[in-house]
């Protein structure tokens, strides 16, 4: 299994908007086949590893890091497949929490007679699709937050100047994030302040994160250059801005998303991470400033972070990570649970979540 979760690791960049999936076929205590899905519309893991198997595939086990699909979709289920091809146990490490699977490619194959185990590397398993994962079951894309920051906690010096904090082994590896993700959200400040192309450029990498510019007011010009290149740019906005000043960006070729807007003219963020859920999007990740960090954080939208810390010191007066209202009391601090700490470069890269009590 943690051959077939390696496997899985290969589609990182191009399984969007499926699941990465790895799968390996052992007869008699060698591999027969293995294979991975690489991208959608394309055969699944199981079918590559099928396929090199051959005729060796009759009574293998078959390790494979999720559910085989039970419905028709772009391709024909697996579970059938498997099923057709003799094997004699498949080892899943977790159930498919899609609604048009979750446990019914199991039930298919236990119907068939084939032993069936569930479970194994599950934790493992999950981790490699956490956006899938969040779009089967609340909807919504995984939401990502990159910050490149000094040790005393500051993002950009106080007349906005941030490039660069960190060094280029760190801006690398971040764009290896950027790779992965299905779109790039960043806020007008951002694009003001440093004018970004926001593409995925030091990484060789199949295809362009979907960029997206929130923008509630309309400050950000459309000769950005955001708004430029390959990479698709969308611009989000409020429903009633847009009905007065979009048109200069339609002209332009830019597409104008209109959500609800708040008391405040905000865009609703719910409703615009329920709109990217729609979109087939699984992981999103944010780069953008303190406001929107701290929107974002106070909503409770966040699912993870990602610190870029830097060996250095810029002063009082620098931007901070996230805008938030002033705490009055300790326990109405945002807690985080430090997953991973990564030197890069010179530079360390501290990934975390929310931290739930259990």
């Amino acid at each position: 299994m943690e051959r077939a979760l390696q496997l899985a690791a290969h589609g990182l960049w191009s399984t969007m908007p499926n699941p990465r999936v790895g799968c390996v076929i052992v007869r008699d205590g060698a591999v027969v086949g293995e294979g991975w899905h690489e991208r959608a519309g394309e055969p699944h893991a199981e079918v590559h590893a099928l396929r090199a198997a051959g005729d060796r595939v009759r009574g293998a086990t078959v390790y494979v890091t999720l559910e085989p699909c039970s419905h028709v979709g772009r391709t024909p289920p697996c579970a059938n497949a498997l099923v057709e091809a003799g094997v004699g146990r498949v080892v899943v490490a977790m159930q498919d929490p899609n609604p048009l699977v979750a446990g019914r490619g199991l039930e298919r194959l236990r119907a068939a007679g084939i032993r069936v185990e569930s479970g194994l590397c599950e934790q493992e398993a999950r981790e490699m699709n956490p956006g899938f994962i969040s779009r089967m079951l609340r909807q919504r894309p995984w939401l990502r937050s990159k910050v490149a920051m000094s040790m005393d906690g500051r993002t950009a010096l106080a007349n906005g100047t941030s490039q660069w904090i960190t060094g280029p082994e760190a801006r690398a590896d971040a764009h290896a994030w950027r790779a992965r993700s299905c779109a790039l959200l960043t806020g007008a400040g951002t694009v003001l302040a440093d004018d970004p192309s926001l593409t995925v450029r030091h990484v060789n990498s199949p295809r362009q994160p979907v960029r997206l510019v929130l923008d509630p007011r309309l400050e950000v010009p459309p000769s950005s250059r955001i708004f430029s290149g390959e990479a698709k740019t969308m611009l989000l906005t409020t429903e009633m801005v847009a009905a007065k000043g979009a048109a200069p960006f339609r002209d332009a070729g830019v597409e104008v998303v209109a959500f609800p807007g708040d008391e405040a003219g905000h865009v609703e963020l719910g409703s615009m991470l329920e709109w990217m859920g729609t979109q087939g999007w699984n992981e999103v990740m944010v780069e953008a400033g303190s406001r929107l960090n701290g929107a974002l954080l106070q909503g409770g939208w966040l699912d993870e972070w990602l610190f870029y810390l830097a060996p250095t010191l810029l002063g009082d007066g620098g931007a901070g990570v996230a805008r938030i209202m002033p705490l009055t009391c300790m326990s109405q601090r945002f807690d985080l649970s430090i997953r991973t700490v990564t030197p890069v470069g010179r530079d360390w890269c501290f990934r975390a979540l929310p931290f739930h009590e259990k």
